[in-house]
């Protein structure tokens, strides 16, 4: 008899896994929303929603002999998922790579995928009428969204805002300078060593004036909030010996196992293992987990394969729209050319169309 893993969330980690383990194994994957939303292209889409399209994916022709069920995971035990509906999914092997929620309209949150779009259309509406936008979070979202908005709607001042000393401050210099300098060619206004003392709102944009731990205040017709993510890692808090880190994480042991329950992994952004909350994260868990996944159907031991490493210093690629950029690949940093040819003329978009067999 055929093994059975269960997948729960269908993001980068959940559909990858799931089409490399099907025929294999007995897969399902359990997934609430009925499109894959590709997170690269959603900062941009803010800007250019002529992209939304290809940005959202449907499941259906993701998997030729696994089964997607379009359900909620209630819950998790040693053999197998409850949905919210009540049925239950029997598993040997089970994986959780639930995600993590970011700011409307970069994801779907507990809203669905018309949700998405309509918050999609709401808030280009907003930024298409603004005449000064102010960033709070200089991380990768808030550096790419400055970028994006100053390339296709140079007429708006932008401001980004960071606690930070600098941009990226763990990175390479190179990579913070080069990005510092093409922003500021690009007019926007950058702040750091200041927090925002008064953030309306975590979750969507609005209109306001900021308060800054400086002492300066700033007042902008649109302020998009892009302090960071947090893990969606509920179904994972209750399992016995599951030990919750930073934004929501839950920090696994050397195998990706997040609990005391020895057939549960966890990857992507809701396991701490190491890695950043990053898509190139997923990269170097899911061939890793994969193997794994493949050796223990097999009849391997846990403990006779290697465990996961994670990256001692992860890539990371930032365009500041679609011509410009730097990024840091490992033993070096890359300008404009090279960010523009691996991510940000076409953000991954005919990639990850191609990888769900659908026309891009």
């Amino acid at each position: 008899m055929s093994k059975r893993i269960a997948i729960v969330g269908g993001g980068y980690v959940g559909a990858e896994l799931a089409k490399s383990l099907e025929g294999k194994a007995d897969v399902t994957l359990i997934e609430p929303h009925s499109h894959f939303v590709h997170a690269p292209a959603m900062i941009r889409a803010v800007v250019d929603p002529l992209i939304l399209d290809r940005a959202l994916i449907p499941y259906d022709s993701l998997l030729k002999q696994g089964k997607i069920l379009q359900a909620r995971a209630e819950s998790i035990d040693a053999t197998g998922v409850t949905l919210e509906n009540g049925e239950r999914v029997d598993a040997d092997y089970i994986v959780i790579a639930t995600g993590s929620n970011n700011a409307v309209p970069f994801k779907p949150n507990t809203g669905g995928i018309d949700a998405l779009r309509a918050d999609n259309a709401r808030i280009h509406g907003m930024l298409s009428s603004a005449k000064s936008v102010a960033i709070v979070g200089a991380g990768a979202v808030g550096t790419e969204l400055a970028g994006e908005i100053a390339h296709y709607m140079p007429e708006t001042k932008v401001t980004l805002i960071s606690s930070e000393p600098s941009l990226f401050p763990d990175q390479p210099k190179a990579l913070a300078r080069g990005l510092l300098r093409k922003l500021q060619a690009a007019g926007v206004n950058l702040v750091f060593g200041a927090r925002a003392e008064n953030l309306e709102s975590l979750t969507e944009p609005y209109a306001g004036t900021l308060r800054l731990s400086n002492g300066d205040s700033i007042t902008a017709d649109l302020i998009f909030p892009a302090v960071g993510s947090r893990a969606v890692s509920g179904i994972l808090e209750t399992l016995p010996g599951a030990i919750k880190s930073s934004a929501n994480r839950i920090k696994t042991d050397a195998w990706l196992r997040p609990s005391d329950l020895p057939n549960v992994f966890a990857a992507g952004d809701v396991a701490d293992a190491g890695d950043a909350m990053t898509i190139v994260a997923t990269s170097r868990q899911l061939p890793w987990l994969s193997k794994l996944l493949q050796a223990l159907v097999g009849g391997a031991k846990l403990e006779d394969q290697k465990p996961y490493k994670p990256w001692k210093k992860a890539p990371l690629l930032v365009p500041l729209g679609p011509k410009k950029g730097n990024s840091f690949f490992v033993l070096f940093t890359a300008g404009d050319f090279l960010t523009r040819l691996v991510k940000g003329k076409d953000l991954f978009l005919t990639q990850r169309n191609k990888f769900f067999d659908r026309a891009s």
